[in-house]
């Protein structure tokens, strides 16, 4: 071969590798991606098990997703110290207008707020009127033996000892839920307190996160609470039935709270925020909720980006998987819904180019 030949082959090659290295450079990357989320302690059973599945299949991408509570979660999203945020109560107008750019609510589980307590001798699920749950939190109802709670539980042998409530001391996307619950169910609720993250609770001992009120309860007789299911179920703590709309107690369970779904998918607006509590039809579980990511629309860093939108989607297809697994009792997004979030990470861009492929 003679030395021309040689040098205009190795010439090529070089070029070769230059444009392969631009190309590289260019192309949004998920090698060696650290992605820090942060938020909601409903979902956190599930997304701790959905960052160990995906990071076995992407081990170039770690996700760690601390458990902090849905404001914390929409503060930490705003104040970008964070890849992605997380909260089960949507954002209000009024938080995304102070956002710095424009976020997304992905949808990514349905679950249950269930009401739980720690009673000694009652053996059976106990039975929950509307009222009796806002009368409970507002201190109103006072003993387990009111006649109340005895009216809605025939048959059954309550102590006359006190009630301890127990509730969330930090802002929360779980009470935002509950609290969005019973302002629709209780007249005195929504003027006395009303809904939101953070309310003035008129009675009971504050818990931190979802571990922390199943800790208190778990430990103290004779209390009552609301926690999400898989914190009940994974504590082996009593779940209670509660009289929906319809006028049947239902319990919560992956086709009660999908069934809570059901009834408001043609009326979910376009941004995805919506509230699904108190449904109408006779088999939903009433108080039910969406669990959402948070992200920007604009990602700054393009392979942050696309590290982040492939870890949602594959979240809002495989992952949902794991909801067929007992130990993680939340319910599967409707096709309906899923089609719709695709839509939404597929808006996802950076240098305004889109970053899901």
């Amino acid at each position: 071969m003679s030395v021309y030949r040689r040098s205009i082959q190795v010439a090529a090659l070089i070029t070769a590798l230059a444009l392969l290295f631009a190309f590289s450079a260019c192309s949004p990357k998920t090698q060696n991606v650290a992605l820090v989320g942060a938020g909601a302690t409903f979902p956190n059973p599930i997304y701790q098990k959905w960052v160990s599945d995906y990071q076995k299949l992407h081990p170039d991408v770690k996700i760690d997703y601390q458990s902090i509570g849905s404001g914390g979660g929409i503060k930490q999203i705003k104040e970008q110290t964070v890849d992605f945020g997380a909260s089960d109560a949507p954002m209000k107008d009024e938080d995304l207008k102070s956002a710095p750019a424009e976020l997304l609510h992905i949808p990514t589980v349905l679950g249950a707020v269930v009401v739980t307590y720690n009673l000694s001798g009652v053996n059976q699920p106990l039975r929950f009127s509307p009222d009796v749950i806002a009368d409970i939190f507002l201190g109103k109802i006072k003993k387990w033996n009111d006649p109340k709670i005895v009216a809605d539980n025939p048959g059954v042998t309550l102590p006359a000892a006190d009630i301890t409530v127990v509730h969330r001391s930090e802002s929360s996307g779980t009470s935002a839920v509950f609290t969005d619950y019973l302002s629709k169910v209780s007249p005195e609720w929504k003027e006395k307190v009303g809904s939101g993250v953070q309310p003035s609770w008129p009675v009971g001992l504050g818990g931190k996160g979802n571990e922390g009120v199943t800790g208190q309860v778990k430990s103290t007789p004779n209390t009552i609470a609301y926690v999400e299911l898989a914190y009940a179920v994974n504590n082996k703590l009593p779940v209670g039935l509660i009289k929906n709309q319809a006028g049947a107690f239902i319990a919560p369970s992956l086709e009660s709270v999908t069934a809570a779904a059901a009834e408001s998918i043609a009326t979910t607006p376009e941004d995805l925020r919506v509230s699904i509590t108190n449904a109408a039809g006779k088999d939903a579980y009433p108080i039910s909720s969406y669990t959402y990511i948070l992200v920007y629309k604009q990602q700054k860093d393009p392979s942050k980006g696309k590290a982040l939108v492939d870890f949602v989607w594959w979240g809002i297809h495989d992952g949902q998987a794991v909801t067929k697994d007992p130990t993680y009792p939340y319910a599967p997004l409707p096709q309906e819904i899923v089609k719709r979030a695709e839509n939404k990470l597929n808006s996802v861009t950076s240098g305004g180019k889109p970053i899901h492929s």
